[in-house]
């Protein structure tokens, strides 16, 4: 079922002004979005000014900084208010079968997350147009035994975003207490209404007004 509530709104353009802010975080109050996803400076301008659920990125959008400089990061997000931390794997390591040192990355970010107050979330972003099945399958075990709550499919920087077959799979071999962000080339109201019946929970789009528009007021099928 697509509902405001599912939707990420999300404005993460280099060039994003804070008149552009403004606009998202109003738009995500009317509207009730789950939250508004920002790059990590603007978070404390958003978080001082609008009570909005506030999400932000992490190693964003390579996922190649290292592990401490992660945390580093995450730690200034979540002192400045941030609520959702969506974090960027390593995908280099992925490559080099170095699951591990994927693993115990996201652990740390799950305990520093957790640990900064309730319902604090992490999501991780696995960047799946770049990935393999046997790769995807494997991150949806890891993601889970690190204590993330959720798996993401894309950052929208890469070579492509959100399927309906990703979707399947990670819903597929995720465990149950996680959960599906989509997130990438998310334009429209079929699409989005796609994604959530093949299991996603929570959508990341820059389209979420549009979205809403496109659907009666409460939900849709």
């Amino acid at each position: 079922m697509l509902t405001s509530s599912a939707i990420d709104h999300t404005l993460l353009k280099q060039d994003a002004t804070l008149k552009q802010l403004d606009q998202l975080c109003t738009e995500a109050v009317e509207h009730k979005f789950a939250t508004v996803c920002i790059q990590p400076c603007h978070v404390k301008y958003v978080a001082d000014k609008y009570s909005v659920r506030v999400c932000t990125v992490i190693g964003f959008p390579l996922g190649a900084t290292t592990t401490q400089t992660k945390l580093y990061e995450c730690q200034q997000a979540l002192n400045d208010g941030a609520h959702d931390i969506d974090m960027v794997i390593n995908i280099g390591k992925i490559k080099d079968g170095d699951f591990a040192y994927v693993q115990n990355e996201i652990e740390q970010l799950a305990k520093l997350v957790h640990s900064s107050g309730e319902n604090k979330i992490l999501k991780v972003i696995i960047e799946t147009c770049l990935l393999n099945e046997n790769e995807k399958q494997k991150l949806c075990q890891i993601v889970g035994d690190a204590g993330a709550d959720f798996i993401k499919t894309s950052t929208g920087f890469s070579t492509g975003g959100a399927t309906l077959d990703d979707i399947k799979l990670l819903r597929q071999y995720s465990p149950n207490n996680v959960q599906v962000k989509a997130s990438g080339g998310i334009r429209d109201s079929h699409f989005a209404r796609e994604l959530i019946q093949a299991g996603a929970t929570r959508l990341g789009t820059s389209s979420g007004v549009a979205l809403m528009k496109d659907i009666p007021s409460t939900s849709v099928y």
